[in-house]
């Protein structure tokens, strides 16, 4: 790991001093944006970097792309944030993060978020807001767990769309035995399974949907280890070399999407990013696809996990103003207008929601807004600094379940025992 961190650390210090040192001298300003590149991610962001650039003459805007893990993304931050480094002005941010990296980052109410936070969701504000009242990263898109599900097969073999994990382990058999009989490659369920942050979101939305909890109520109480929790996560064990592949203990989002787009799977659970995808497919229709809420346990609701990113601008910028206001038109509806209709990336204004060209790119924005304002959090908030750590701990136990290596009941009582060692947190329960 640390040696392709280092590889990939390397990599983008190179592509930024001959990227962006080339930049012909007729700019007065050269500003350097690190985003992501899941599904159209780079693509839009380049998109809207050459917009803010036609509105802007004398500055030129280089996009970076960065690791598709979250938890390599952090680290290749980190290591640009502790040397002090100028040569990143915006970094997109992971909505657990703001906490973790407000030391570095502006106060952006000093360069006139205050004239836009109105238009975006309230508690994305609360969350990217510190103790002090500074607003350290601007809303950028938003997110919450979703199930894909192939509606010509389900039509096929006469099913509904799963409401309980118990029903898509038995929709998911049913349709994968079938469509084996002429396809071996053929998966029930694909979803995040690889020891990394997406885990934390797949066990999340898993535990909080069978009354599990939430890791770590947000009165500061480890509540992880009960009956609620142990039973999702040995369902999902289940689940490995079953309905879904022996590998997905190796897969994020794109190995799932991957099988999903070539027609190899029933189901699958990704966030919104993935539907836009989804409709260039060849392996099957547009109609022949739809996302609903993620199924439920015996015993709870769905839960879809938070997630989304942010605009921070570095506190080590040598342009703050330029930075500050590249990050606002990034944030801005125009810009998120663009992104949810090329690329399926979830507004934080509100009332684009109600927008006839997003939701005709989107139906399912409207269908589902619900589910993106009451997504489950992650306990970024409560844990603080810890958070990261926490997660670790999360996913690499809950990992060590999938791939066998020790039983669910052990796994959730050191997720317990190392929360509290990290923490100092009272044990409680959901």
């Amino acid at each position: 790991m640390m040696k392709k961190l280092l590889v990939v650390t390397l990599s983008l210090a190179l592509i930024m001093f001959f990227g962006v040192s080339n930049v012909q001298a007729d700019y007065e300003v050269e500003l350097t944006i690190a985003g992501g590149a899941v599904g159209e991610e780079y693509e839009t962001t380049v998109k809207a970097a050459e917009m803010y650039m036609e509105e802007n003459p004398d500055v030129y805007v280089e996009v970076i792309d960065t690791p598709d893990s979250a938890d390599e993304r952090m680290s290749l931050y980190l290591s640009f944030f502790e040397a002090q480094s100028p040569e990143v002005d915006v970094y997109q941010i992971d909505v657990i993060w703001p906490g973790e990296l407000e030391d570095h980052l502006l106060d952006l109410n000093e360069y006139g978020a205050q004239d836009y936070v109105d238009e975006h969701f309230d508690h994305i504000i609360e969350n990217n807001t510190n103790v002090d009242g500074e607003l350290v990263v601007m809303p950028w898109f938003t997110d919450a767990g979703l199930l894909y599900y192939r509606q010509d097969l389900l039509d096929e073999y006469d099913l509904d769309v799963p409401e309980t994990w118990s029903e898509l382990e038995e929709y998911a058999g049913i349709i994968m035995d079938g469509e084996r009989e002429e396809n071996p490659d053929f998966e029930g369920f694909v979803w995040q399974g690889d020891a990394y942050e997406g885990l934390t979101c797949n066990f999340l939305e898993w535990i909080a949907s069978n009354n599990g909890g939430s890791i770590i109520s947000p009165e500061g109480e480890i509540t992880i280890l009960n009956d609620q929790a142990q039973e999702m996560l040995e369902k999902a064990a289940g689940w490995v070399g079953d309905i879904s592949p022996a590998g997905a203990t190796n897969m994020m989002e794109e190995d799932a999407r991957a099988i999903w787009h070539d027609g190899n799977a029933a189901f699958m659970r990704n966030w919104p990013y993935a539907y836009s995808l989804s409709m260039e497919t060849d392996a099957f229709d547009p109609e022949d696809f739809g996302v609903a809420p993620l199924p439920a346990g015996e015993e709870g609701e769905p839960a879809g996990a938070l997630g989304g990113w942010n605009l921070g601008v570095s506190e080590y910028s040598e342009h703050p103003e330029e930075a500050a206001d590249l990050a606002l038109f990034m944030a801005s509806e125009e810009v998120q207008k663009m992104r949810a209709t090329d690329a399926s990336l979830n507004p934080t204004i509100d009332h684009l929601y109600e927008d006839e060209e997003v939701l005709e790119a989107n139906p399912f924005f409207e269908e589902l807004y619900d589910v993106f304002v009451s997504a489950e959090p992650r306990p970024s908030t409560i844990a603080g600094d810890n958070y990261s750590a926490v997660s670790s701990i999360v996913y690499s136990e809950a990992h060590s379940v999938l791939t066998g290596e020790q039983d669910a009941l052990t796994a959730l009582e050191y997720m317990e025992l190392e929360i509290q060692d990290l923490t100092g947190f009272e044990l409680g329960q959901p």
